[in-house]
């Protein structure tokens, strides 16, 4: 039996050199990366991919902890997916938006059924960014304001509102694409900026810093407080109680819109359809992307309330793609639904979260001095390193690179040579497998992770 299949459609075998040197050449010499430095980087080439984990072309595998891009929900090549693809492109490979298309109203329908209350209508994107730029643009358009309010440590996407949108370091190269965006401090217990020392008090007072900001900017200015449910990339930050109820409170009484951000959380994460659920608020949009369809053809969307859809009505939305609700994509999507359904995804999600992670982190945080704390939810949760528990001394300083990330770099190595793929960001390690993932292999890149910390404990220099 064969390793993999090439580019041509013929069977290989783990170990062809000249095989890997190829994609290695091409790589190099004709693809530009995102954010890297061309020069500086050597890509791995990975040659097959099969459920929760990923293979080289030398046949090292890897556990695969980080969904790829926390995109991969349903893992890789999940022959439900797959199907689903091949079936819609023998029918019907692709039609243009502005006709009516079966399998895209059917995932329309779908996900306004496991939304909010009052949700009406799905616009779809070709992805993340995409999905925030048009939320944002409906919300313009609907209150006839103009300022977005975002939160520092977040991750909006890199198409041009978006990134102005983005509150952490990616942001800073790109100039001030949409001047009318401010940013605000969200809750963020375990480093508070308001000197909290309760998760209630971290509530109240970044509520009350939101309010402040709100009535200084102007709240008749104010389209839409943009904020991820839970924070993704820059440390699975859960809110704490109260803390969406209380921003939905604040949007209701300055008449500002509330859009969260679920294109890393949405579908099944965190345990619920979209993130939110989970904190008992209502959105009036809400982004998605990623978990949608397991990123197997792009797509993101923006659900939208009634009210914002009957404001366009009698008048016409500016905008649109050439791709919106692909069918191939839209046919992954309905595909993600039933299988959801046929595994209870959401369900195990939960159980394994509770059950196994959990337990698990607690056991590294009182074994490994280098764990000053660790958070989430579901199957997505943050390990924060540190080298000292009192002063909560990061592993490595903000936003750091060369010699200044290598106490980080050295744990992910460790975890790379174990055969297990990191989500590493900052000085965190990041838990977020494939919701299909076994309890058996769960269990044993939590092991790997747990071996990797004694790098991390190397570098703690406090008592």
């Amino acid at each position: 039996m064969a390793d993999y299949i090439d580019l041509n459609g013929a069977e290989q075998e783990f170990g062809d050199t000249a095989a890997q040197r190829e994609v290695r050449e091409n790589d190099r010499q004709y693809v530009f990366h995102s954010w890297s430095a061309q020069g500086q980087i050597n890509p791995l080439p990975i040659a097959k991919g099969e459920g929760v984990r990923m293979w080289d072309y030398d046949g090292n595998e890897y556990l695969d902890f980080s969904s790829q891009l926390v995109n991969l929900n349903l893992g890789h090549q999940h022959p439900g997916l797959v199907k689903a693809i091949q079936e819609q492109a023998g029918r019907l490979a692709t039609i243009q938006p502005a006709l009516a298309n079966d399998v895209r109203g059917e995932l329309a329908k779908r996900i306004v059924e496991h939304s909010f209350e009052g949700a009406r209508s799905v616009f779809f994107t070709n992805g993340g960014a995409d999905a925030i730029e048009y939320a944002v643009r409906l919300a313009r358009q609907s209150t006839g304001k103009r300022k977005i309010l975002t939160r520092y440590r977040s991750y909006h996407g890199s198409t041009g509102t978006a990134i102005t949108m983005t509150g952490e370091p990616r942001r800073w190269a790109n100039d001030v694409i949409d001047g009318e965006v401010c940013h605000f401090f969200g809750p963020y217990a375990y480093r508070s900026a308001f000197w909290a020392e309760t998760p209630e008090q971290e509530t109240e007072r970044a509520l009350k810093h939101l309010e402040e900001q709100i009535i200084l900017e102007g709240a008749s200015t104010i389209a839409a407080v943009v904020l991820e449910s839970v924070t993704g990339t820059n440390g699975v930050l859960v809110p704490p109680p109260g803390y969406l109820a209380g921003v939905r409170d604040i949007c209701d009484r300055h008449g500002i819109l509330m859009i969260c951000d679920e294109v890393m959380v949405g579908f099944g994460r965190t345990g619920e359809w979209f993130a939110y659920q989970g904190f008992d608020v209502t959105p009036d949009l809400v982004t998605f992307a990623k978990g949608v369809n397991s990123g197997y053809v792009p797509l993101g969307g923006v659900v939208i309330s009634e009210k914002i859809h009957n404001a366009f009505e009698d008048r016409s939305f500016p905008g649109g793609l050439t791709y919106s609700g692909h069918p191939l994509a839209c046919a992954a999507g309905v595909a993600t639904f039933d299988i959801f359904e046929e595994e209870g995804i959401i369900e195990r999600v939960r159980d394994l979260g509770s059950r196994v992670v959990e337990p698990r982190l607690k056991e590294f945080l009182e074994k490994h001095p280098s764990v000053g704390e660790y958070r989430g939810k579901g199957l997505f949760w943050a390990l924060e390193l540190v080298t000292d528990r009192e002063t909560r001394e990061p592993l490595v300083p903000f936003n750091a690179s060369g010699e200044a990330a290598a106490p980080f770099n050295a744990v992910v190595a460790a975890c790379k040579q174990a055969g297990l793929w990191p989500f590493a960001a900052g000085n965190r390690l990041q838990i977020a497998p494939p919701l299909i993932i076994s309890e058996e292999d769960l269990i044993k890149g939590l092991d790997i992770i747990d071996e990797a910390l004694t790098v991390a404990d190397s570098y703690y220099t406090g008592k």
